[in-house]
Formats: structure tokens, sequence, C-alpha cells
């Protein structure tokens, strides 16, 4: 690991979550993010290890996705369970009022539901889930932040529910790998976008399963996955 990567620069801050950014390359950036998620974060295999297994009640299944973003992910869950005859109730909560509109407007049927709210806010009104996720959000929080995040998750979990947070892991392969492949993307798929720049960023300031398995309690269980990804989960 490089000296610029052996801590989390906690300093840097993403060019995406400026309130100033410029809004056609924000909704450009979230266009993108299907395509990012779907290399990086492989949703199907969220959907075939921890959502679809649990879609075995007469009720609808119950979705929360933190820090959903342009709701890629959600959009992506609710095709693959309307594909397999699975009913389920899917929210996209996000605390940026830019990514909840911009995620509204380009739902596609998929009938996510989008809220502009914070975890605390759906936990301390008594919102149950059967499954609270979260993609890439871990690296935007300082340590009590994601401690907030992860008792948020405890408290909207039903019982017998799951809770997955899922991140990139700091390190040099990444770091490497993520600069090469979007530098030759950056002048056709990605331009215009505040991915290849936020990206980069958001690596130096995730953190390390080790990091990770100082901070949370017992209960959770940090995961490491490929390519360079690190996982917090609860199962109750």
């Amino acid at each position: 690991m490089t000296r610029g990567l052996s801590v989390r620069d906690v300093d840097v801050r993403e060019l995406m979550d400026d309130p100033q950014a410029d809004e056609r390359m924000l909704a450009r950036t979230y266009g993108r993010f299907g395509f990012i998620n779907a290399v990086v974060s492989r949703p199907g295999r969220i959907y075939r290890r921890d959502i679809r297994p649990r879609a075995a009640g007469a009720r609808p299944l119950r979705i929360l996705d933190i820090g959903a973003g342009g709701g890629d992910l959600c959009r992506f869950l609710a095709g693959r369970l309307r594909h397999d005859g699975i009913e389920a109730e899917i929210t996209a909560l996000d605390s940026d009022e830019r990514a909840i509109r911009w995620a509204a407007a380009h739902d596609r049927g998929a009938g996510v539901r989008y809220r502009c709210a914070l975890s605390t806010e759906l936990a301390d009104a008594g919102e149950t889930f059967d499954v609270v996720l979260s993609n890439h959000v871990l690296h935007h929080l300082d340590d009590r932040e994601l401690r907030t995040v992860l008792d948020d998750s405890r408290r909207l979990l039903a019982p017998g529910g799951l809770a997955a947070h899922h991140d990139i892991a700091r390190g040099r392969a990444a770091y490497a790998s993520f600069a090469a492949v979007t530098g030759l993307l950056s002048r056709n798929l990605l331009a215009d976008s505040f991915i290849r720049v936020d990206g980069l960023l958001s690596i130096r300031r995730s953190y390390t399963a080790t990091e990770l398995a100082a901070i949370v309690t017992p209960d959770w269980e940090v995961r490491r996955g490929v390519p360079a990804r690190v996982e917090l989960r609860l199962e109750l």
C-alpha cells in the first residue's frame, strides 16, 4: 500500500457532494452509476444471496437502501423481483434531495419509493424492513456517523432481518485498477461526469476491513470480497 493510502484521507471531499456541483455533470454521474456498480458491486450476487432467499413470507418483502444515490440498485432489485414473481416494497433513501429528485424522475416503472431523509428518522418513527442495504456509503462517513448508521440499521430490522453494507476497500490495487479502467473510459462513457475523480477520492476515503473490525460491535460481521470489497453484515 502506498504511503498516500496507508490511512483514510478523511479531508478529501467528493465533487458530487458539493451543493454547488454542476447539475448536468451530476445527472450524468447518476446515470452512469448503474454501469459502474454492475461491474464493481455485483448486484446479481446480492440478489441471489441476500434478497431472494428472504422472499418466503406471505407479505411483500420490505427492502431499504440507505444512501441510494441515483437508485440503480433499487431499480435492479425491483426488476429481478418482478421477473421472479416476488412482491416487494423497496425504499430508496438518501439525504441529498438532488439524488432523490433524479432517481424518482428515472424510476422507469420500477415502483420504488424514493425518500429524502436520514436513516435515524425512519428508525425513530419505528419503521422496519426485512433487508437493509447500502452500497458505497460507508466511505462517506466518519467513525461516529458509521456507528449511527449501524445502530439505525439494527433498529430498522424486522425479526429475522438482514443488514448488509457494501463498500470498496482501500488499497493500492483498488486505486490502480480503478484509475486504469476509468482512464480508458473517461473520454466516452464517463465523459462529463464525476465518476473518475470521485471514485479515486472515495477509495482514499474508504475503510479497510481491519479498520472496520476495530470500530464495529461484535454482532457485526466484517467480510472481505473481490474485487477489493468489504461488507458489514448483521443477521437477526
